[in-house]
């Protein structure tokens, strides 16, 4: 197959972007004809239609769904490309995608957003929060935060976190506790069964036997609520990054052993790395990380 144009590709994402051929050419300042015959050409070019037409518009083929990805990480760097070359350069702007699991997206991503985009207000700040790991090669996110280290060789680990676990619980809670309460005493709040394979639950009946939760939930936010409602105890990351919520909850000092250590990775695809837009979020990232580091560190 000879190289795929620009141009072409430029057109067929566009089409994507604005949903019909006719929205595009406006766009484009083409004339419909003319983009439905390099779509054409592409599409020739490629073996494979992109797009199946129908009376509700258009929709990518399989083909089409492979080609974009690529294609919008073409005419993202096309457009900075464009950035650097003007005599007035801009400030990083665009979408950024941002996968974490959700006590990370709720609590350090979404306020952190919001020191972002006072000082880049061009940047549209996308989080992606969920327990499934999404795939940067196929650009289903720009920065991934993980648990997991990436094996992936076209992965990047730009920084990484290493935390020790702890209890956590309300005030009032945690005032109704004996000073010698066992850890197997305590009401706990943890993941519903189907999330029964994360740390939390495995480190939890590992170290009591016939464990039974007080109160489980599959949304993080609905765990945390209960926790600060003073239902019982959840085993958290003793991470005191500046938008923290332990300072309003209160650590019940038993040990949850030498295995109790949380990691976080910050990923990125290679082909994303010096996307400016991309390392204004990282430059972010990395300085919450080194703040977090000079306190709580193991």
């Amino acid at each position: 197959m000879m190289p795929l144009r620009w141009d072409d590709l430029r057109l067929f994402v566009a089409v994507v972007h604005k949903g019909s051929f006719s929205a595009a050419a406006r766009q484009l300042r083409v004339g419909q004809a003319t983009l439905s015959r390099r779509i054409a050409e592409l599409e020739e070019q490629i073996g494979e239609a992109v797009f199946e037409r129908d009376q509700r518009g258009i929709r990518l083929t399989a083909a089409g769904e492979k080609l974009l990805p690529a294609a919008e990480r073409m005419a993202e760097w096309a457009h900075q490309a464009e950035q650097n070359m003007s005599v007035h350069p801009h400030l990083p702007e665009g979408r950024v995608r941002i996968a974490a699991p959700p006590g990370i997206a709720f609590e350090l991503l979404a306020p952190l957003s919001a020191k972002i985009r006072q000082q880049f207000p061009a940047l549209s700040l996308e989080i992606l929060s969920g327990l499934d790991i999404l795939n940067l090669g196929r650009g289903e996110a720009d920065i991934s935060l993980r648990t997991i280290r990436p094996t992936d060789e076209d992965l990047i680990c730009i920084d990484e976190l290493r935390v020790l676990m702890a209890i956590y619980a309300a005030p009032s809670y945690a005032d109704t506790l004996n000073a010698d309460i066992t850890i197997d005493q305590l009401d706990w709040i943890c993941w519903a069964e189907s999330q029964d394979d994360l740390f939390v639950n495995q480190a939890l009946k590992a170290m009591i036997p016939n464990f039974r939760a007080a109160f489980s939930s599959d949304d993080f936010l609905v765990q945390l609520s209960a926790c600060w409602s003073g239902l019982g105890a959840m085993v958290l990351p003793k991470a005191y990054h500046r938008y923290s919520i332990l300072p309003h909850l209160t650590e019940i000092a038993l040990p949850l052993g030498s295995e109790a250590v949380g990691n976080l990775y910050v990923v990125v695809h290679k082909r994303h790395r010096y996307l400016p837009k991309v390392q204004c979020v990282l430059d972010f990232l990395r300085e919450e990380f080194n703040h977090v580091r000079a306190q709580t560190e193991p």
